[in-house]
């Protein structure tokens, strides 16, 4: 029997690493390129318990979003950045050579983020909540954020992942409950000069 053309990841199944400040976890729960540290892409989700500057990363483009708690205000020194990361679901993309300060709204917050390296990868996040026949793509992860999902006869069950390294083609997805949510993540190396 062929290997499958994905792996399949659980949350509960990846190991928090603390921040260096120690007001956050993190969960790896992906990266292409090199290494964790020289990446191409990078793909995590955050726990963030209180307020803490983000650390910035040279060259690389970031894109977040809320998945569980009241957010947080993210805000620039130099004040072009200022941004209130509430409304769950609604990906937010910022450049991360800039240093951010987070500002906890009320309490600890969960967060889900994609980088990409600059002249090396593109990437693109969008969310569903009805039945969708997805494009296919270079990279692509399914991140079950809420409720179950059918994604060509597997089911996700919340926070829960389908990741596939290699190119494939078009897919089909299916809510199994009204209130599923899914983020997709679409990885291709950037070709641009």
């Amino acid at each position: 029997m062929s290997a499958p053309a994905f792996e399949r990841i659980a949350l509960r199944t990846i190991t928090p690493q603390p921040w260096k400040n120690g007001a956050g976890l993190t969960r790896e729960i992906a990266f292409g390129g090199a290494s964790a540290a020289d990446f191409d892409w990078r793909v995590s989700i955050a726990e963030v318990a209180r307020d803490a500057p983000f650390s910035a990363f040279p060259g690389v483009d970031r894109c977040i979003t809320l998945l569980h708690g009241a957010g947080m205000r993210l805000r620039s020194r130099d004040g072009r950045i200022d941004h209130a990361l509430t409304t769950p679901l609604a990906p937010f993309r910022f450049p991360g050579d800039v240093a951010l300060d987070a500002t906890l709204i009320d309490g600890a917050s969960s967060d889900f983020n994609v980088m990409t390296r600059r002249g090396r990868c593109l990437s693109e996040v969008d969310v569903h909540r009805m039945a969708a026949t997805l494009p296919g793509a270079e990279v692509a992860l399914l991140w079950c954020c809420a409720g179950e999902w059918q994604v060509d006869g597997q089911t996700l069950v919340s926070m829960q992942g389908l990741l596939w390294r290699r190119a494939h083609a078009s897919m089909m997805l299916r809510p199994l409950d009204p209130d599923a949510a899914l983020l997709h993540i679409r990885l291709c190396h950037d070709h641009m000069p």
